[in-house]
């Protein structure tokens, strides 16, 4: 199976490091720059998993790939940001075809639509990882936590012939495959937390213990992950109890150091999924019950939109 691996930064590059490193036919799609750093430095991985290096790992560019080099590939792993979404499918169209299979990996769920518009819903799986992970200042990967999580699967539910191959793929790579019969539900479990974690820890402009440690914090974030929870309810996809649960209590820690990685963008000036993961969960809220009260994650995204337009300004 040939596997194309949108990107080699901190995600994408770590679990196609991952893959080639266990013998799989893996390229990477990265810009110019980017490519001929591979070629001559190769792949770094540091991880309590293990450490690695992958010596000229196969890489391609945009311009390649549409100049017909490369080819087809039976896998795409698509991880870039949300923002990016447009950009990354009009780089990797020219490698997707009949029997490709789209496996994106990125936060909420607004990005499914974008792809299966261009590339149709039959070619595209769930997808959802948790990794802990950042890019170094040579360019290697800095896995930062033993846990490491990649879960795939129908959307339908089925246990299809094709993710039975990816699931086999997965195994063996130093991170947790999981082969899911219920992948839009974890999706969405892992949506209406992260929403919470970002809203709360951005808003207030600290970690999970620094929110909870102050007057009112504990109920601000309970307050807005019942807000999220009730969305997912109306659309469907209500957290199972267990999960609920674990996720209460990572989100009302104290003295918890769990900040975001949307926080750590804001704090470096970077470019946030502001819309994807916030602003598409009220969106679908109101779409189910306009009328339904969303103070907290209304606020939270009013926040991050606030900053949204100064970084904005300021660049101009």
């Amino acid at each position: 199976m040939r596997v194309l691996v949108v990107g080699a930064g901190a995600t994408g590059g770590y679990y196609g490091a991952r893959l080639a490193e266990a013998g799989r036919d893996v390229t990477f799609l990265v810009r110019p720059a980017r490519a001929e750093k591979l070629r001559a430095e190769g792949l770094s991985v540091r991880s309590p998993l293990g450490d690695a290096h992958i010596p000229a790992p196969a890489a391609i560019t945009a311009d390649a790939l549409s100049a017909g080099e490369g080819g087809r590939f039976d896998l795409v792993l698509l991880s870039c940001k949300a923002y990016d979404i447009e950009g990354a499918i009009r780089d990797v169209a020219p490698a997707v075809g009949p029997d490709t299979n789209v496996l994106p990996i990125l936060n909420g769920l607004r990005h499914l639509d974008a792809l299966d518009a261009r590339f149709g819903s039959e070619r595209v799986l769930g997808g959802s990882c948790s990794i802990v992970a950042t890019l170094g200042g040579a360019g290697e990967i800095r896995h930062m936590s033993e846990f490491c999580t990649l879960t795939y699967g129908e959307r339908d539910g089925t246990r299809s012939a094709r993710v039975e191959a990816i699931d086999a793929l997965m195994q063996g790579a130093r991170f947790q495959p999981k082969l899911s019969g219920a992948i839009l539900l974890e999706m969405w479990e892992k949506w209406v937390f992260l929403a919470t974690l970002a809203g709360s820890t951005c808003l207030m402009r600290g970690s999970i213990g620094d929110i909870v440690g102050a007057p009112g914090g504990r109920d601000f974030v309970e307050g807005l992950y019942a807000e999220c929870v009730a969305i997912a309810a109306a659309a469907g996809f209500e957290p199972r109890a267990k999960v609920a649960a674990q996720a209460r209590s990572m989100l009302t820690q104290e003295g918890s150091s769990v900040t975001a990685s949307m926080l750590r963008d804001i704090e470096g000036g970077g470019r946030i999924e502001a819309d994807h993961i916030v602003g598409d969960l009220i969106e679908r809220g109101r779409a189910a019950d306009r009328d339904a009260a969303r103070p907290h994650l209304e606020r939270a995204y009013t926040h991050l939109k606030t900053y949204e337009g100064r970084r904005t300004r300021e660049a101009s």
